[in-house]
């Protein structure tokens, strides 16, 4: 076959060996981009993919829209995620909504699902970005695609329902932000600033207005999460020495996590571990003994079918105390270990939890005497019919008296009868269940309140403070939020976990103004160089900024051209050419190793 003579150009021994080390990094780089095409888009060989140049869009309309349901299904599932995380200290109260005849820890479930779809669309959204990297069109395999939408469906599903069903708990997430958002804004910076690799790569390419509206939103996006910390707000920074004291621990129908709730045991534990006082729930029995029982019903924590076959539905209330005496309340608490904590019990504790009984308010009454623990409590009105229907509270205050416990170690918290109580026992310290106007409150002769931790600001907390109304926060079981209820300045928290709590000697998060813009101004800064020398060592890479005045413009000669034809590799003009007539032996290079082609 006739052919014409390569010139070849006589290239010296160095750029022989830039030419060579970038067709060789062409090669290394395949089974990386393979692995990526393939994960993502289930494009494992080299034929099925494409790359997009400088300017061009990096798919069709189709896979733009995939792509961005990607990315709006990562920002729903972060939010579930995150939500879920920071709802950990109610899981209890979840899982007791959806208690049937057996507990199931239906909360660590929705944490397994959610963790395990955000994982997977994370990885998604990684492989994207590094795609995109690599200049190589997007391509979403069709199952991932499929997948994706569920992910999107379920976490949308997901948060509405939790916002019709479980509004109190959207407090949670947003009071959250006073200790996770400068860890979060720090995870932002370093995510934005990660980012900046691909986009500077992209922006040295690009031209024209694709240029500009890169940098633009890159930017705004930067400098928007720069200034995000000037409209964050947390009660725990604040300046040294002004730390109020730590709020008094009562414990939630004693230590539930140690043992079976509202029994002997529980109180005792509570106790044990440093408790200030103890809370509980009050029923009167059909003949007008004040027990303690949270449920309407003894299903869930007696062994009510048991011992009395086909009354597990009848109100525990038109039960006599005889018969409440027979049931055992502590089996229930091995069997469905309702917090997991049944590993951290004795061999001894299991023994005697197994063997609780219902407790009578009066048995309380006087443990805590004994201890000079503080006793708050909820009462139930009596169903109709019941005989003691209109005299629960003369039942009530008769136990108090029999027990003997000093009146000043009584929160009186039942709203009915409120003034015959004050002028019947005077030494009570009266305590709301709700917020109400101080004027109110001291018009009433009430001294505490009593509110659920996510519905009262730290504004709140010290404006009754400044009245001298003290404020009791339940139920408190996490680090986090009892950290931030010490910050604010609330005088006593109930919780499930009182010997957790009673370790913290100090909240466990908690800086000076000074040490958070530190925080904040630090990492804007480090971010802030580093984008700014990624952009620079991109545009120099492309542009061919010389280091030194020997190989200036050596970029625009042979490195510039030898990326896009393959003509270009072996004809770069530089000295005078030399005929060189190929054989019959010389193949061609093949088009797979040509930079630029994949």
């Amino acid at each position: 076959m006739g052919s014409t003579p390569i010139q070849l150009t006589k290239v010296k021994l160095g750029k022989l060996q830039v030419v060579r080390r970038h067709l060789l990094q062409r090669y290394e780089s395949q089974p990386f981009l393979s692995c990526l095409a393939g994960l993502y888009g289930c494009q494992w060989r080299r034929y099925q993919r494409t790359r997009f140049l400088p300017g061009e869009f990096c798919c069709n309309k189709f896979e733009m829209f995939s792509f961005g349901i990607l990315v709006l299904t990562f920002a729903l599932a972060f939010v579930l995620l995150y939500f879920w995380s920071e709802a950990k200290n109610d899981y209890n109260d979840f899982d007791w909504n959806f208690y049937r005849d057996r507990w199931f820890p239906w909360s660590a479930v929705v944490l397994g699902v959610t963790v395990t779809f955000f994982t997977y669309i994370a990885i998604l959204l990684v492989l994207a970005i590094c795609l995109l990297s690599e200049s190589q069109r997007l391509y979403l395999f069709w199952g991932h695609k499929i997948a994706t939408v569920l992910v999107f469906a379920f976490s949308a599903v997901a948060i509405g329902f939790l916002y019709s069903q479980w509004q109190e708990e959207w407090n949670t997430f947003i009071i959250s932000f006073q200790v996770t958002a400068p860890y979060l804004h720090v995870g932002g910076v370093a995510v934005l600033t990660t980012l900046s690799w691909p986009v500077a790569q992209h922006f040295s390419k690009m031209t024209g207005k694709a240029r500009v509206i890169t940098l633009g939103l890159y930017l705004a996006a930067l400098l928007f999460l720069y200034l995000v910390p000037l409209g964050m707000y947390s009660s725990c920074i604040k300046e040294r020495g002004t730390l109020g004291p730590k709020p008094a621990i009562i414990g939630h129908r004693g230590a539930p996590m140690l043992a079976p709730e509202n029994t002997l045991m529980s109180f005792e534990k509570t106790i044990e571990h440093g408790g200030d006082g103890l809370e509980t729930d009050v029923t009167i029995s059909l003949d007008g003994v004040p027990f303690l029982l949270h449920d309407p019903t003894l299903k869930r924590t007696t062994d009510i079918e048991e011992v009395f076959p086909g009354n597990h539905s009848r109100k525990a209330a038109f039960f006599p105390w005889h018969q409440l005496a027979q049931l055992n309340a502590g089996k229930w608490f091995l069997e469905d270990n309702p917090f997991g904590t049944k590993r951290l019990l004795s061999a001894a504790d299991r023994w005697k939890a197994g063997r609780q009984g219902l407790c009578k308010l009066t048995d309380l009454l006087t443990l805590a005497s004994t201890h000079s623990k503080l006793v708050i409590f909820d009462l139930y009105r009596p169903p109709r019919s019941h005989p003691y229907r209109d005299s629960f509270i003369k039942q009530t205050i008769s136990a108090i008296q029999d027990s003997g416990i000093k009146q000043n170690l009584i929160l009186w918290l039942p709203n009915p009868l409120r003034p015959i109580v004050q002028q019947k026992m005077p030494g009570f310290i009266h305590i709301y269940g709700g917020k109400q106007p101080v004027r109110d409150l001291q018009m009433d002769r009430i001294t505490r309140i009593n509110v659920r931790y996510s519905e009262l600001s730290h504004r709140e907390i010290r404006m009754y403070s400044a009245a001298n109304i003290s404020t009791n926060l339940y139920v408190v079981t996490e680090p986090w939020i009892f950290s931030l209820a010490w910050c604010s300045g609330a005088h006593s928290v109930i919780t499930n976990d009182p010997q957790r709590l009673r370790e913290l000697g100090q909240p466990c998060f908690l800086m000076t103004p000074f040490q958070y813009k530190a925080m904040w101004v630090s990492s804007d800064i480090v971010s802030a160089m580093l984008v700014m020398l990624i952009f620079i060592f991109h545009w120099w890479r492309e542009n061919g900024f010389a280091c030194h005045p020997s190989v200036k413009g050596r970029d625009k000669g042979i490195y510039s051209k030898f990326r896009t034809e393959m003509n270009n590799v072996w004809s770069v003009s530089e000295a005078e050419p030399i005929a060189i007539q190929p054989s019959n032996n010389t193949a061609s290079l093949p088009t797979s190793a040509v930079p630029g082609h994949v």
